[in-house]
């Protein structure tokens, strides 16, 4: 617990280190700065990306010692460059708008469906498995990617823990539950919640791309359907496997965690409908009144649910600390790295990223949704889906009005590259890796990085081909 408090608090004690700031807002000079600046932001994305596969256990003891080096390399930087002032207000702004209220969901979402246990098991033939995934995609869209997996992902292992060929069915849980399926709401994935944060309706995704969302989402369940189906008649001729869990009655425990869950949404939409014009100034920066209540509730909701749920169900979902602080730590990290490219990005064509601004623009000057599309979709498979979101949603223009309404096509391409290609790598999301981890620890056998790629890239890549240019072709 002291681990996770200290991943929590890791930003706040970044903003109460610096001294008070008036209230006046310090823009950074984003047309004037080169793309020196985006290094600590690519090279903390790429220690994420290759530090758990390359230096495994220095990452595990220091990662957030190595997320704070790079922020280092911003912060003080930016103080030197611009003055404490400017540099102050655009860190602060960014942990105490977007970054605090990011981590306090994730962690709310993560405790709260931690103690939500789905005991018992069934048999894990081809249409029980595929009901399986598409009750989790639905319910990833409710409670989170990493909610959904961490209660079904268990389940679904023990269906399956007496086959021969078994690794496909995590392979596809990844697919569908650890991404695709968080694509409705801002609960469902970070990076939607990040776009709720800037402004974003909260049911704008519900709407505009479910169509995409239910074609993506019925293919690959279907193409899961027909080789289950292949693969379950091919054991047919094989020799038994002793079942490790026979089958038993499946019960769903600490039903007290659901009312928490929707205290959750409800917390959400009430910040999102109300409006009482009131704001606090922290530092210099000013908070809405809703949204520090809507934080206070589900803060307020998730230690509520470490007190009614059992330790035991906890347990045996194998609930633990470690992401959580994890994501919390790195998280404080990137949000601090991507001040200055989001500077920059705003600049548009006059900062130095104006290149890239020109890739995902038309000749005629309008936005090319396909580009954004498999661009977003494309950094996603490797780098972190929501600060991807974050930098397409600024080069976009970054206002959420105009992206819900005249650039709503637009929007939909940047939530959907972002939100399912996460699942082309072990690295796109944060729950690709934990389910590989436990699949692994119950005697899976996984591929490896690049062998899990050969999967998404038979699977996944032409399922996008198709729907890329169905919906932003």
């Amino acid at each position: 617990m002291k681990e996770l408090a200290a991943g929590l608090v890791a930003a706040a004690v970044v903003a109460f280190a610096q001294p008070a700031f008036a209230a006046e807002a310090h823009e950074l000079p984003g047309a004037a700065m080169s793309l020196w600046w985006a290094l600590p932001f690519a090279g903390l994305l790429l220690s994420i990306a290759t530090g758990p596969l390359l230096f495994h256990h220095v990452w595990e003891h220091h990662y957030g010692k190595i997320a704070a080096a790079w922020a280092a390399l911003v912060v003080v930087p930016l103080a030197v460059a611009f003055g404490i002032p400017a540099a102050g207000e655009a860190v602060l702004h960014t942990l105490l708008t977007e970054y605090m209220s990011f981590i306090i969901l994730l962690f709310a979402l993560y405790t709260i469906s931690g103690g939500i246990l789905l005991a018992g098991n069934i048999h894990g033939t081809p249409l029980v498995n595929a009901g399986l995934l598409l009750v989790g995609a639905i319910l990833a869209s409710v409670i989170g990617t990493t909610g959904a997996s961490m209660i079904l992902i268990r389940p679904m292992l023990r269906a399956n823990d007496n086959r021969p060929f078994n690794a496909h069915v995590v392979i596809f849980f990844i697919f569908l539950v650890s991404n695709i399926g968080g694509s409705l709401t801002p609960l469902g994935d970070p990076p939607l919640f990040v776009g709720f944060l800037r402004g974003v309706d909260f049911f704008w995704t519900t709407v505009h791309i479910l169509p995409d969302t239910l074609f993506v989402g019925s293919l690959v369940l279907l193409i899961f359907l027909a080789l289950d189906t292949i693969l379950h008649r091919r054991e047919a001729g094989m020799p038994k496997i002793k079942d490790p869990t026979p089958d038993t009655k499946v019960r769903i425990r600490g039903l007290a965690n659901l009312p928490l869950l929707a205290g959750v949404i409800g917390a959400i939409l009430l910040s999102a409908s109300w409006k009482p014009g009131v704001s606090i100034p922290v530092l210099g920066v000013s908070l809405e009144l809703q949204n520090l209540a809507r934080d206070a509730i589900i803060l307020a909701l998730a230690f509520l649910s470490l007190k009614v749920s059992y330790k035991s169900h906890r347990e045996a979902n194998g609930f633990t600390w470690g992401p959580i602080a994890e994501v919390a730590k790195l998280f404080a990290g990137i949000f601090i790295c991507i001040v200055p490219v989001i500077a920059i990005l705003r600049a548009g064509l006059d900062g130095a990223l104006a290149p890239l601004v020109s890739l995902v623009t038309s000749a005629d000057g309008q936005p090319n949704d396909l580009a954004y599309f498999w661009l977003t979709g494309a950094l996603s498979s490797f780098l972190d889906n929501a600060p991807t979101y974050l930098v397409f949603f600024e080069l976009a223009g970054g206002d959420a009005t105009h992206l819900m309404t005249e650039a709503a096509s637009t929007l939909a391409a940047i939530s959907a590259g972002a939100v399912f290609m996460g699942a082309n790598t072990y690295i796109g999301n944060a729950p690709n890796f934990i389910v590989f981890a436990i699949a692994r620890h119950r005697g899976f056998k996984m591929p490896g990085f690049f062998g899990y790629m050969a999967w998404s890239g038979l699977v996944l890549i032409p399922t996008f081909l198709i729907a890329g240019f169905l919906f932003f072709g």
